[in-house]
C-alpha cells in the first residue's frame, strides 16, 4: 500500500482538501492507498479544516471527517511514499527540512497532471470561487496521481 502526504502552508484549506479527495477518489478507484495531509508550520495545529474548504468539498461529495490540522514532522519523510506539496513555497519548506535520502519523494501536487499551471493556489484570503478552483485542479491531479500509484 502507497502511503500519500499532501502539505500546504497551515494544513486547513489546500492539503485536507487533497486528502479528503485522494481518499474518495482511490475508494471509487479501488487503489489501496493511505492518505493523510500537514501543514509546513503548526499555527492551526488540532484544528478542523477551514470551513469554506469543508463546505466546497461536501458539495461535491467528500468527507472532511477526522482531519485535523497537523504540523509536518521528520518522520514522515519516512513513512510517506509520496509528499506532495501545493506551491512551490511549501516544496521549499519541505527540501529544507527533509534529509537528502529521501527529497526524491516530494513533489509539487500539481507536477503530476497535464495542467497549464503547477501550483494550487491559496484561497484563505479571497472568496468561495477560490476554494472550487481549488478542487478542480486537486480533482484534475488526483485522477493522474492514483492511476500512477495503481500501476507501481
Amino acid at each position: 500500500m502507497k502511503k500519500i502526504l499532501v502539505v500546504c502552508m497551515g494544513n486547513i484549506c489546500r492539503s485536507p482538501t487533497g486528502e479528503a479527495v485522494l481518499r474518495a477518489k482511490a475508494q471509487q478507484l479501488g487503489v489501496d492507498v493511505e492518505v493523510d495531509s500537514a501543514g509546513t508550520i503548526g499555527y492551526h495545529a488540532g484544528n478542523t479544516p477551514d470551513h469554506r474548504a469543508m463546505q466546497a468539498g461536501q458539495q461535491r461529495g467528500y468527507s472532511f471527517s477526522g482531519i485535523r490540522s497537523r504540523q509536518v514532522d521528520a518522520e514522515d519523510f519516512v513513512k510517506f511514499d509520496m509528499i506532495l506539496a501545493a506551491d512551490k513555497a511549501n516544496l521549499a519548506d519541505l527540501f529544507d527540512i527533509c534529509p537528502k535520502e529521501y527529497r526524491h519523494k516530494v513533489s509539487l501536487f500539481l507536477s503530476h497532471a497535464e495542467l497549464d499551471v503547477d501550483e494550487i493556489p491559496d484561497p484563505y484570503y479571497g472568496g468561495e470561487e477560490g476554494f472550487d478552483l481549488v478542487l478542480d485542479l486537486i480533482e484534475a491531479a488526483s485522477d493522474a496521481i492514483l492511476e500512477n500509484v495503481a500501476k507501481s
